[in-house]
């Protein structure tokens, strides 16, 4: 009986002695469909992507959203995504890494966004995503807070709230809280 795959284990050492090289590294499936997201990624001229491990550590990257209209008017802020190797099957891990005085983002950076929750599926990508945290800037959400304080002012006294966003942004104090500058 031929044993195969002792003979493609033959061919394969065979090839990597004639290369000279370390075997090419398989794509997971989550990587695949990574690259994919990626290349038909349409971001609005707001929000940008970065790699800060290379190219190559796609499955680490961070994303930058500068939005053009609301509260948050002229801040830049940044989000880094970690993907697992079962996506799409699981959702992005995405954490905020400005610290900002907002309704769905906690003062560790934890983000509120259904889709990265109990509404994910697979058919969602990275540009939905991208979107949905772009949309909390645009359209903080008050009745499902992370950060109960500016939900809370947010509700009841919009131009209070208003206020503290900006002064956040500047760099200053929101009550006991030190924000740094992120304009």
């Amino acid at each position: 009986m031929i044993k195969l795959f002792k003979v493609k284990e033959k061919q394969r050492e065979l090839a990597e002695n004639a290369s000279g090289g370390a075997p090419i590294k398989k794509q997971t499936a989550g990587e695949l469909r990574l690259h994919k997201d990626i290349s038909e990624l349409n971001l609005p001229k707001s929000c940008a992507m970065h790699f800060p491990n290379g190219k190559d550590d796609l499955m680490n990257f961070e994303v930058s959203i500068r939005p053009d209209e609301g509260y948050y008017m002229g801040g830049t802020f940044l989000f880094s995504f970690q993907v697992s190797p079962i996506y799409p099957h699981e959702a992005p891990k995405v954490k905020c890494k400005t610290k900002v005085y907002h309704p769905n983002i906690d003062l560790e950076g934890n983000v509120c966004l259904n889709i990265l929750r109990e509404d994910w599926k697979p058919v969602l990508n990275i540009n939905t995503v991208i979107y949905g945290l772009y949309h909390l800037f645009t359209e903080p959400n008050y009745e499902d807070p992370l950060n109960h304080d500016a939900a809370a002012v947010l509700r009841e006294n919009p131009k209070l709230f208003e206020s503290n966003v900006r002064r956040a942004m500047a760099g200053g104090y929101v009550g006991q809280i030190f924000f740094p500058r992120c304009m």
